[in-house]
């Protein structure tokens, strides 16, 4: 009847007793609970291995190099054969007993999502500091966005419907943290929703997801929703990656002008100033847990996204001096000699992946 998701990064601490929990509150219903793995290490996916051994219930799915509780999400979804599909933290925060109150909201026929929903019956949400208030702001701002009818669409608590699931499945962007929104705005209409008030309980092992790359990726799932897909979140954090360099470029170019360098020195020197804010907007995008944690890191980083992008040097630089030597404005050479290392870069990237 359910198949519970549960995605975990670094939460051995946590997962056993969630599991144990799991299993008093679902006696009697039958169900198969699938824990989809982003841990670096093994100590979370061993736990999880040792409790499967004796409760064929569980089951376990490894991922390597991939990150994002969304796309975790559709992964343990996309292999799941429950009537319906559900989903909960692994650090828990979430009570086990919310699972079995929303398969009863789900015997309804005419519901499709039920929701685990913080601020309905009361404004705090378990969370303190900045914590809730980013919280309120990002439940206002998708409440503005999509208009989604929930008190709390950013739960992590929730289930649906496996024919709601096939519904929305091929446009899903498996972006993120925030996997509610992006099922409940997929479909091509709203779906009819139930909720149950719940707090966050206390986390009992793992660290709070929350940074910048959280932020960036709500906002941009928010605009790729509202537009249907016309601005895809992909598009919009590539724009922003180029944007960041063009600026740079354009402020240091100005700069090292100012002080009469040649120009093709200051092209050059610009280029590299460019391609070091990119590197830093790269570094806001990336999940904590792979974000270099030591200089030794960030420098192969560094070496890497240089290897990655070696050519825009020679090609921006050599394009926007043959411009600018033909009377072109240098703001304008350095814009299309950036437009151009990017289509090169993203029609490369596409091809390698085509082959």
């Amino acid at each position: 009847m359910l198949s519970l998701v549960i995605c975990t990064l670094d939460e051995f601490e946590a997962i056993r007793g969630v599991l144990q929990e799991l299993d008093q509150h679902l006696q009697g219903i039958s169900h198969e609970i699938i824990v989809v793995d982003d841990s670096i290490d093994n100590r979370t996916a061993d736990v999880v291995s040792t409790y499967a051994a004796e409760h064929p219930q569980v089951k376990l799915v490894r991922r390597f190099m991939a990150s994002g509780l969304s796309s975790a999400a559709i992964k343990g979804w996309d292999v799941a054969k429950g009537r319906y599909l559900a989903i909960m933290d692994g650090d828990g925060q979430h009570d086990p007993a919310l699972i079995g109150m929303l398969l009863e909201k789900l015997s309804n026929p005419d519901v499709d999502v039920a929701v685990a929903s913080r601020y309905l019956d009361d404004t705090r949400s378990g969370l303190h500091g900045l914590r809730h208030r980013l919280s309120r702001t990002g439940t206002w701002l998708t409440d503005v966005m999509l208009g989604v009818p929930l008190a709390d669409p950013l739960s992590g608590c929730f289930a649906m419907t496996r024919e709601w699931y096939t519904q929305v499945r091929r446009e899903l962007s498996g972006l993120g943290f925030k996997i509610l929104i992006d099922v409940v705005a997929s479909g091509a209409r709203k779906p009819h929703t139930a909720q149950i008030p719940t707090l966050l309980r206390a986390r009992a092992g793992g660290e709070s997801k929350l940074d910048t790359r959280v932020i960036i990726d709500l906002i941009a799932l928010l605009i790729e929703k509202r537009t249907r897909r016309r601005f895809t979140a992909y598009a919009l954090m590539s724009g922003m990656s180029m944007l960041t360099a063009l600026v740079a470029q354009w402020l240091s170019l100005g700069a090292l002008l100012a002080f009469s360098l040649p120009l093709w020195l200051a092209l050059l020197l610009s280029t590299g100033v460019g391609s070091a804010g990119r590197f830093g907007v790269a570094m806001l995008m990336t999940p904590r847990s792979r974000r270099p944690r030591n200089t030794h890191e960030l420098r192969r980083q560094w070496l890497m996204f240089c290897l990655s992008r070696w050519t825009d040097v020679p090609l921006i630089t050599c394009f926007a001096l043959a411009l600018s030597t033909a009377h072109c404005p240098w703001t304008i050479a350095v814009l299309a000699s950036v437009l151009l290392a990017e289509s090169r870069y993203y029609f490369g990237v596409n091809a390698g992946a085509s082959a």
